[in-house]
């Protein structure tokens, strides 16, 4: 007969058996999903990069000035053109702004100046230079690139708006730069005020805020060209008006691109590139857009009344 040590064991030892062909049934059921996994990060691994440097990088003389010489472009394996035959030139200190209907192309426009993508045809030059002949690391340092969607980091507010520059700027730096892009409103009510964490994805603070702290991160970079991919969205007309009014002061030698949906926003730049369907239909100043460009005319009276714009 069993006495109750030996079902005992035998109740462990079964089930010991039992949890291992579990374990076997499940590595059987993971074992195709595992494979395809590590298939697509061998795919990403040997993936060779579509931009790399020049052999041999040109750094010419930082001037701040941009040229678009009849540039086209589609993104890969795309058959139709997103952006065709656009030309425009911006001198040092310029403010060139860039309107237009959603998904007609403003964004990739400007990723085309930072070379997150080549150009189809034509030539992106920036400093009289084509971005192709620059080192990816020479030619981002030039550029204070403020996206959509601002991204922030787990950290604090100072090692946020110092990113990538832990070693080179100091406090006085970040306050300024915090300043220039009013964050410092927010930030001096805080209790840690520049030690203050952000969480992941700057998660605790609020769009406007984020979009600050980033314009503040790019300020700090101190380049020669900012470009703002409708950066201002999300704060409101009052302090939409004083960041670009900080700027214009305080980075007269620094050429600014903002692309934007407010004409507010875009009325006092230097030169206005309006977009519709990747086509350049409307170049010039507010004024002269207002009789010239017939798109231009109707995005501005949707926005503000004949009054306002002196019609």
């Amino acid at each position: 007969t069993l006495g109750y040590n030996d079902i005992s064991s035998f109740t462990m030892l079964a089930t010991q058996i039992i949890m291992a062909f579990m374990m076997l049934l499940m590595m059987f059921v993971l074992w195709p999903r595992a494979s395809v996994s590590a298939k697509r990060i061998n795919e990403v691994l040997e993936t060779k990069p579509s931009i790399v440097d020049p052999v041999n990088p040109n750094v010419p003389k930082k001037l701040g000035t941009i040229e678009f010489d009849d540039v086209s472009f589609h993104y890969p394996d795309a058959e139709e053109n997103i952006l065709e035959h656009i030309s425009f030139k911006a001198n040092q200190g310029d403010t060139i702004a860039i309107i237009g209907p959603t998904g007609c192309g403003k964004t990739s426009l400007v990723q085309l100046l930072d070379r997150l993508y080549d150009v189809t045809s034509g030539s992106v030059k920036i400093d009289g230079v084509n971005v192709k002949d620059f080192s990816q690391k020479e030619l981002h340092s030039r550029i204070g690139f403020v996206p959509q969607k601002g991204l922030l980091f787990s950290g604090t507010i100072k090692s946020n708006i110092g990113f990538g520059l832990d070693s080179q700027i100091n406090d006085e730096d970040i306050e300024n730069a915090a300043k220039i892009a009013c964050a410092d409103e927010f930030i001096e009510k805080m209790e840690g005020k520049y030690n203050s964490p952000i969480a992941q994805g700057g998660s605790n603070v609020s769009g406007g805020q984020r979009q600050r702290l980033c314009i503040a991160r790019a300020v700090a970079l101190k380049p020669e060209i900012f470009v703002f991919d409708d950066s201002f969205s999300a704060l409101d007309f009052k302090t939409d008006l004083k960041v670009r009014q900080n700027l214009k002061a305080s980075q007269q030698k620094a050429t600014k691109v903002i692309v934007a949906q407010r004409i507010g926003t875009v009325m006092d730049a230097d030169l206005i590139l309006v977009l519709n369907e990747g086509k350049l239909v409307g170049k010039g100043t507010h004024k002269e857009l207002l009789s010239s460009c017939e798109l231009y005319k109707e995005i501005a009276l949707s926005q503000l009344s004949k009054e306002e714009l002196g019609l």
